[in-house]
């Protein structure tokens, strides 16, 4: 039975996506169907070339051994296995390491700014240690590769073979805030305007957690000092306030917040007033 893992995956100017292939077992016509077991799609093969440095020759099958190149397959990815869809088989695929170093990119011109999501979705499909992503807090287009001179490559295929120029920079740090010693705090939001005043007033016990734990908010109220249906609001207006930090107007991670004491005003207290 046929069985073959794609090893490479290039962008050619002239006929498109050209899927490299070795053929470990069984026959490939061209127009023969075949299944991708990793991805779980049939693919039709078109054409098949046989690569000669740069000339390439059109042939009708290949056999155990042979490494060709398949034109217009759509979802191959580097490493995937295409085989028979009588005799599924899933070849032992590549590991790639996890990127090391990453930068900003941005499009010179306008023009250049859909060109340059077409020209990294072709090069990231080619190269599987290269990752692009877009950053959620700059909205800078970020690429990350193996090193220096790696990404240097892509920038530099990105004006030869895809005419997009961009400027590479330091991507922006996206910093956190977090609290070294614990303090406890009293919290009073006392309002009187007429008609139905704003009462609200808890004690909070702030305390720094391991790096990576996260937020942790504790109720140890007894005694209803705070009524049970404000709790959640305290929890709230808690983690609204954390979105913007002291020093710098970064966000606060890491912090244990307990809510220990309290008070409030049969009329004028409601959940605004606590948050």
């Amino acid at each position: 039975p046929f069985a073959a893992l794609a090893f490479k995956i290039a962008t050619d100017p002239f006929v498109g996506t050209l899927t490299f292939f070795r053929v470990y077992s069984g026959v490939l016509k061209s127009g023969d169907s075949v299944y991708n077991p990793v991805k779980g799609k049939r693919e039709r093969i078109g054409r098949i070339l046989q690569m000669h440095a740069n000339t390439r020759e059109e042939i009708k099958e290949v056999r155990a051994g042979d490494i060709a190149a398949a034109v217009g397959l759509k979802n191959v990815g580097t490493g995937d296995t295409l085989c028979d869809q009588k005799k599924v088989i899933t070849l032992e695929r590549m590991e790639f390491p996890e990127p090391v170093i990453s930068v900003a990119v941005e499009p010179k011109t306008k023009v250049d700014q859909e060109k340059m999501g077409v020209a990294l979705g072709k090069l990231a499909q080619e190269d599987p240690s290269f990752k692009v992503h877009t950053d959620e807090e700059s909205g800078q287009t970020i690429i990350s590769g193996m090193g220096e001179l790696h990404l240097e490559i892509i920038v530099d295929r990105m004006s030869r073979e895809f005419s997009v120029d961009a400027n590479v920079g330091k991507p922006q740090v996206a910093y956190r805030e977090t609290i070294r010693t614990t303090v406890e705090q009293e919290g009073k939001f006392v309002r009187q305007s007429g008609g139905r005043g704003q009462y609200g007033h808890v004690w909070l016990r702030i305390e720094p957690q391991e790096a990576g734990v996260g937020y942790e908010f504790v109720n140890s109220i007894v005694g209803g000092a705070v009524p049970r249906e404000y709790i959640p609001a305290v929890n709230k207006g808690v983690q609204e306030q954390l979105e913007n930090g002291v020093i710098a107007g970064y966000p606060v991670v890491d912090v244990k917040v307990t809510l220990y004491d309290g008070s409030y005003h049969d009329v004028d207290s409601n959940e605004m007033a606590f948050k």
